[in-house]
């Protein structure tokens, strides 16, 4: 009965490494998601340690490294824009956006624990979407292919 005309076709799930889609697939559009998410939040905490110095409840003496707040601004700033774009190529299905994805996010990880005394709740809550970016990359980003369908 299921050969016949009309009848419903029950489709089975591909496997991780067939190079076909799995439900998986929403992880990696959550990544793209996330990643632009994780790019705006950056980029309002660099803007804020750039013009709002005052805003944060450390001194410069007192964060991980011993960086001014410029310095720190610049980098969360030019990992924002960074993270931002690796998103968009994500969603894309771009294998680069993947690539530069998941080491700006390491980066980006690394640079907010060294931040985390001038804002713990906010630099905790970014390092947790970066881990979420990078489990779904490295897990289920092959998957990403087929958004993708004239290859890359």
């Amino acid at each position: 009965m299921a050969h016949m005309r009309g009848a419903p076709v029950k489709a089975t799930p591909a496997a991780p490494d067939s190079g076909g889609v799995t439900g998986w697939i929403g992880w990696v559009l959550f990544a793209g998601i996330l990643l632009v998410t994780v790019g705006l939040f950056n980029a309002i905490e660099g803007l804020v340690a750039l013009f709002g110095r005052d805003f944060y409840r450390v001194t410069r003496s007192e964060l991980l490294g011993r960086l001014d707040y410029p310095a720190y601004g610049w980098t969360l700033l030019a990992l924002g824009v960074l993270l931002g774009l690796a998103g968009y190529g994500v969603m894309a299905g771009r294998m680069w956006a993947r690539i530069v994805a998941v080491v700006a996010a390491v980066v980006n990880a690394f640079t907010n624990f060294a931040f985390m005394a001038a804002y713990p709740i906010w630099t905790s809550l970014t390092i947790a979407l970066d881990v979420i970016i990078i489990y779904a990359l490295i897990a289920h980003g092959s998957e990403a292919k087929a958004l993708h369908p004239d290859g890359e």
